[in-house]
């Protein structure tokens, strides 16, 4: 049984050593500079900033979100498509009704972001 899980074991280990070597050199080198006031300031093409940065709307935000949720959705849901008609053969209906479970949970949450305003650019 081990021999199955060795490649995820050895594949933790490099990961968690390649993120605690980054960081242990990052709190090493990092160190090396000092800030003040015109290292913080903000650059914008050699001209002294004015203003600022500009704020963003939440609803800019909330759109992202919602795009991202749908994008994954049919990254889900591609998988699925490609191997329906297999699984129908062997497993039976299962599969079509998780599906529609996993879609009517996200078309709750959309129907509750469209009550809510995220999508109404003009509030």
């Amino acid at each position: 049984m081990l021999e199955t899980y060795f490649p995820v074991l050895l594949h933790v280990i490099v990961a968690v050593g390649f993120a605690s070597s980054a960081s242990i050199a990052n709190i090493v080198l990092g160190r090396a500079g000092k800030r003040n006031a015109a290292k913080d300031s903000v650059y914008e093409c050699g001209m002294v900033a004015e203003g600022g940065q500009p704020r963003f709307s939440v609803k800019f935000y909330l759109v992202a979100m919602l795009f991202i949720l749908f994008d994954i959705e049919i990254i889900f849901m591609y998988p699925w498509a490609v191997v329906y008609q297999d699984f129908i053969a062997r497993v039976g209906t299962t599969i079509l009704w998780s599906m529609l479970s996993f879609v009517l949970i996200l078309l709750f949450g959309y129907v509750y972001a469209i009550r809510k305003g995220a999508l109404d650019w003009t509030r």
